[in-house]
């Protein structure tokens, strides 16, 4: 499907595709207070198009290892090439500016580093156990990349204690090679499914994104899929391009599709399911925490 007209070097959308600008004046703040801890924000690197809506709220979702991704997806914003070398100021940084948020529910995620030999799996725990000392009330949820399948970086994270596992499938399977070119829907199953098996009761999360080329059957596949991995938690959303240098949009999906996305989830036996055009993987996290109700508290 083409992509649809521009006015100006901007793509039309359809009615449903408002963003919520969110309070301009706390959105500012954010950005400042994020800015003087000198921390990384997937809200910012990838382009998220929630940003004014969360920064408007007072909450962000942390970027670790960086700003440097060693892996180049098709539909990621984020910066792909040589990383720098690890900052060792880095999760004390996040913990800090996570505290002056006031934040209780923590989102962490990072760029992928295939040149670490544990593929960064030792800075989301010590950033886990920084926020437990800063912030000993708040809920910690990591979204981390597949470590190459290592269970042994898998380990690491999951000692630390989060509250919730998240790692992303991002699309079905067919597509996997033009979206994710050096990850695997294989791997990524197997990643979620051994994070349920090295920490029992820990809610296990993965999202996935609409209108790259998919059909709807292969969408409720790959929802089977993940539920049969262990999945209690999905995020479903509608893949938005974020520069002419990522894969184009082949589909918008209507809300109702959404909802009917979210109904084969609840039949499918879902904790919790947020399916709609601007659900991410942390948007409103907190929320799908206190509705899905499972899992162990972190030691």
């Amino acid at each position: 499907m083409p992509e649809p007209s521009t006015t100006a070097g901007r793509r039309s959308l359809p009615p449903w595709l408002k963003v919520k600008l969110g309070k301009a004046g706390r959105s500012q703040a954010t950005r400042e207070l994020l800015g003087r801890h000198g921390v990384h924000t997937v809200c910012q690197s990838a382009r998220c198009p929630n940003i004014g809506e969360c920064f408007g709220s007072g909450t962000a979702t942390f970027l670790l290892l960086g700003n440097t991704c060693t892996r180049a997806c098709g539909f990621c914003a984020v910066g792909h090439g040589r990383p720098q070398s690890l900052d060792a100021g880095e999760a004390e940084r996040i913990a800090a500016a996570a505290a002056d948020l006031g934040l209780d529910f923590v989102v962490l995620t990072s760029v992928t580093r295939d040149d670490l030999p544990d593929g960064g799996a030792a800075a989301f725990a010590a950033t886990v156990r920084a926020l437990r000392q800063r912030l000993p009330g708040a809920q910690v949820e990591v979204l981390t990349p597949d470590f190459r399948g290592d269970r042994g970086g898998l380990s690491v994270v999951l000692e630390a204690g989060p509250d919730v596992f998240n790692h992303n499938v991002e699309t079905v399977r067919r597509l996997q090679p033009v979206v994710r070119p050096q990850a695997g829907y294989g791997r990524s199953l197997a990643v979620l499914a051994a994070a349920g098996e090295l920490a029992p009761g820990l809610p296990v999360k993965s999202g996935l994104m609409v209108g790259l080329g998919e059909t709807d059957d292969e969408v409720r596949e790959a929802m089977a899929d993940l539920r049969s991995s262990g999945v209690s938690r999905l995020t479903i959303g509608q893949y938005l391009r974020p520069s002419a240098r990522q894969l184009p949009v082949d589909r918008y999906v209507p809300p109702a599709q959404f909802e009917e996305y979210r109904r084969w989830g609840l039949e499918l036996g879902f904790a919790y399911i947020a399916s709609g055009p601007f659900v991410r993987s942390s948007y409103h996290a907190a929320l799908a925490a206190r509705v899905a109700g499972e899992g162990a508290p972190a030691p």
